[in-house]
C-alpha cells in the first residue's frame, strides 16, 4: 500500500476517533466506509476492528471511573450468546449486506421512546444490547444506534454513557477480530501494518474527543448524535442500493 494511502488511513483514523471520542459511536461507522474502498469486505472488518478495539480502549481508560461495571457484564453474556450462533452458522458478511444493515441503523434513534423504552441497566436489556448490538457489530462491523438506543433513554449521564459504550465495544471488536482474523484467515500481515500505524491516531483523536465531550450539554450530546448518525446512514444506504442495482 502506498504511504499516501496509509497517510489519508491515518488521517481518517484521526478524524473518526475524535468524532467517537466525542457521541460514542458515528467515527467507526465512517471508517469502516473508508477502508471498504481499498480492501476486501471481511478485512476491512477485521482491520477496523483492530483500530475500534485501541480506539475505545483508550476512550475507555480516559473515563474509567464512569463505566458501569454490572452493566458490561450482562453485555458480555448478549455477545457471547451472538458469537456462538454466528459462528454455528458459518456467518460471512458480504458487501452489499454490511451496506444496507448499517444504513438502515439510523431508523433506531428516531423511535419515539415510548415505543421502545430500552435501558442498558436492566439486566434483560443489557444482555438483548449485547446480543443485537455487540452482535451486529460482529455481524457487520458496526453496531451505531443498535448499541445507542439502550444507553441514550437511560438516566445515565453523557461521561458515563460513552465510558460504558466504549469498554462494551472493546469486548466486541476483540470478538471481531478473532472471528474475522482467525476464522476466516483473511487479514494478512500488512493489513495489520495499517492498523499498526492508525493506532496511534487513533488514541490521539481519542483523547481529543474526550476533552470536547467534557464541554459538550447532555442535550446538545444527545441532539447532534441522531442527526450525525442518520447523515452517515443515508450514505451507507444508498451505496449499499447501487451496488444492489449494479448487481
Amino acid at each position: 500500500m502506498s504511504p499516501l494511502l496509509l497517510a489519508v488511513i491515518a488521517l481518517a483514523t484521526f478524524c473518526t476517533s475524535i468524532l467517537s471520542g466525542i457521541f460514542g459511536m458515528a467515527g467507526g461507522m465512517i471508517l469502516l466506509a473508508a477502508l471498504m474502498t481499498v480492501l476486501p469486505v471481511v478485512t476491512a472488518i477485521a482491520v477496523q476492528g483492530v483500530i475500534q478495539l485501541i480506539a475505545n480502549g483508550s476512550r475507555a481508560i480516559f473515563s474509567r471511573q464512569y463505566i458501569d461495571w454490572r452493566i458490561l457484564g450482562t453485555i458480555l453474556l448478549g455477545l457471547l450468546a451472538a458469537a456462538t450462533l454466528l459462528f454455528i452458522v458459518r456467518y460471512t458478511p458480504d458487501f452489499i449486506t454490511v451496506c444496507i444493515a448499517v444504513g438502515l441503523m439510523p431508523i433506531l434513534v428516531w423511535i419515539p421512546k415510548d415505543w421502545l423504552a430500552l435501558d442498558a441497566s436492566k439486566p434483560l436489556h443489557g444482555f438483548l444490547c449485547g446480543f443485537f448490538g455487540s452482535g451486529l457489530n460482529l455481524a457487520v462491523g458496526v453496531a451505531g444506534p443498535t448499541i445507542d438506543i439502550f444507553f441514550i433513554r437511560t438516566e445515565m449521564d453523557r461521561r458515563t454513557v460513552i465510558a460504558t459504550k466504549a469498554a462494551a465495544q472493546v469486548l466486541s471488536h476483540g470478538a471481531k477480530i478473532v472471528f474475522y482474523g482467525v476464522m476466516a484467515s483473511a487479514v494478512g500481515v500488512g493489513d495489520w501494518t495499517i492498523a499498526l500505524i492508525a493506532a496511534p491516531f487513533a488514541i490521539l483523536g481519542t483523547n481529543v474527543g474526550y476533552r470536547i465531550l467534557q464541554r459538550l450539554t447532555d442535550d446538545n450530546f444527545r441532539k447532534w448524535t441522531r442527526w450525525i448518525v442518520t447523515g452517515i446512514g443515508l450514505f451507507y444506504l444508498v451505496r449499499g442500493l447501487m451496488a444492489l442495482a449494479a448487481g
